[in-house]
């Protein structure tokens, strides 16, 4: 039976129905797995947006004397790099995992969503926290 609310106990299903708990210590290395995959999102995260910010510094400015935002075309004004493929790529990955992790705490286990949930800030203290000078801008415009 599928839980629709949060329920706390050692038997769960997570992701797959292959990847079933049903003892103390199946449980454990489960709520640890959820916890380092949380820490590794936090990690991409970061490992994007530092490319990204790579990126954009080695970038030309556009050859525009107004700065337009709503009409510069951001197919035509830059190069083809291998640094956007590289964000690219990671942001799907990225993607992938912030879907994993929320089907994960869709399982409805309490003891999944803190171990995500604890995973996601651990992750960002190691990782993120330190991003107060790393200010990205895509788009100055708030009405893009």
């Amino acid at each position: 039976m599928m839980h629709m609310t949060f329920y706390w106990g050692i038997r769960a299903t997570i992701l797959f129905d292959s990847w079933k708990t049903d003892s103390y210590l199946n449980y454990f290395l489960s709520l640890f797995a959820c916890f380092l995959f949380s820490v590794f999102y936090q990690y991409m995260e970061d490992r994007r947006l530092r490319i990204k910010q790579f990126s954009v510094s080695k970038a030309p400015e556009p050859s525009s004397s107004v700065n337009t935002p709503l009409l510069f075309s951001k197919f035509g004004g830059r190069n083809w790099s291998a640094s956007r493929f590289a964000v690219a790529i990671l942001f799907g990955i990225n993607s992938a995992i912030g879907y994993f992790l929320m089907l994960a705490v869709m399982s409805f286990n309490a003891g999944v969503f803190i171990a995500v949930v604890v995973g996601l800030a651990v992750g960002y203290l190691l990782f993120r926290s330190g991003d107060e000078e790393v200010v990205l801008v895509d788009n100055p415009c708030a009405c893009a």
